[in-house]
């Protein structure tokens, strides 16, 4: 259930905030910050409805910091070549006006009213793809979180560029994401983007400059058929011989059709065979097994137990023997 937006404006140019009432996955209702002005950098992710059936899948909303939007990398994959089929510049890196940047977020800071929320800059764009520039993002926005104590910004990348974020001293406000996979599907399907060893020394160097760091095992897909198993589970060993994340999300292999119909190699949708209110997935015993095998490993080689799953539907939650309503993502606190 949901109630009509409020308006409350920010001293500073009279930027609008915009709240909403929403029904959380726990069933608690709670008002939260919907966008800021116009939404074209701050604005919830809404966009996955309440589940309700047993196909349909689970996502918290969170806030997107939209401060860019494409990628230098070419994931076979990504749902980004259908966001921007229709752009000119496809899914080139594009970059917003910093300012404008700068004044909606701290109209939101200045919403003390409402609760603590993470801002994910990794949504529409790599979140280290604007490292190279003169003035790096990180050392733009990072700085700008420090400012306050009560929200976090969220990096989410395949980039090994962590150069500027080591050398920003104080970044408690600050979370570092990296997505990784296997060596094969890497190799495959993940096209210009580090290779994932390269990947995982960038995540090391960050959580020993003191970065809450976390991981993304995603999309995961059995291939190779033969070693898919030992994969995945070496892809483990490897995160945890150097560190050990505050968290790892882990989800499947899916595809919008809009992605399927703006990406030239469509070699992995022939994983696909199920249908969700997010797209088509790999058969759910398929799904079942990557996952169990994954959180089993991690349970039992190396005592860890901070799972969770992206985008994965009612069913495979309670297949699991987990709750959806106690989720904690890459994306929430």
């Amino acid at each position: 259930m949901e109630t009509q937006n409020t308006r409350e404006r920010h001293k500073l140019g009279g930027i609008s905030i915009f709240t909403k009432e929403y029904e959380l996955l726990d069933g608690h209702k709670k008002r939260l910050v919907q966008q800021v002005a116009d939404g074209s950098i701050i604005k919830r992710f809404e966009k996955t409805p309440l589940p309700t059936k047993s196909s349909d899948v689970v996502c918290p909303h969170f806030l997107e910091l939209k401060w860019a939007y494409g990628c230098p990398f070419n994931c076979a994959w990504c749902y980004l070549k259908g966001t921007f089929r229709f752009l000119e510049t496809k899914t080139k890196p594009v970059f917003k006006d910093r300012e404008k940047v700068r004044l909606h977020t701290e109209a939101l800071f200045d919403t003390v009213q409402y609760p603590k929320e993470i801002l994910n800059t990794g949504e529409l764009a790599d979140s280290l793809m604007g490292e190279n520039v003169k003035k790096p993002f990180s050392t733009f926005i990072i700085p700008l979180f420090e400012k306050q104590n009560q929200h976090k910004v969220l990096f989410l990348t395949k980039s090994d560029n962590t150069k500027h974020l080591i050398e920003i001293e104080n970044h408690k406000q600050a979370i570092i994401s990296f997505s990784l996979n296997t060596l094969e599907n890497a190799e495959r399907w993940e096209i210009g983007a580090p290779p994932v060893a390269k990947r995982i020394e960038a995540a090391k160097a960050v959580y020993e400059a003191g970065y809450e760091t976390r991981i993304r095992i995603d999309p995961m897909l059995p291939f190779p058929e033969s070693k898919w198993k030992e994969s995945y589970k070496g892809l483990i060993d490897q995160i945890f011989s150097k560190f050990t994340p505050e968290r790892i999300t882990i989800g499947s292999l899916r595809g919008l059709q809009s992605t399927i119909n703006g990406t030239t190699d469509t070699s992995w949708v022939e994983y696909l065979s199920e249908w969700s209110n997010w797209g088509r997935k790999i058969e759910l015993n398929f799904r079942y097994d990557m996952y169990s095998t994954i959180i089993n490993y991690l349970k039992d080689e190396h005592n860890y137990k901070n799972v969770a799953l992206c985008k994965e539907t009612k069913e495979m939650w309670k297949t699991l023997g987990m709750d959806y309503k106690k989720i904690k993502c890459n994306c929430v606190w």
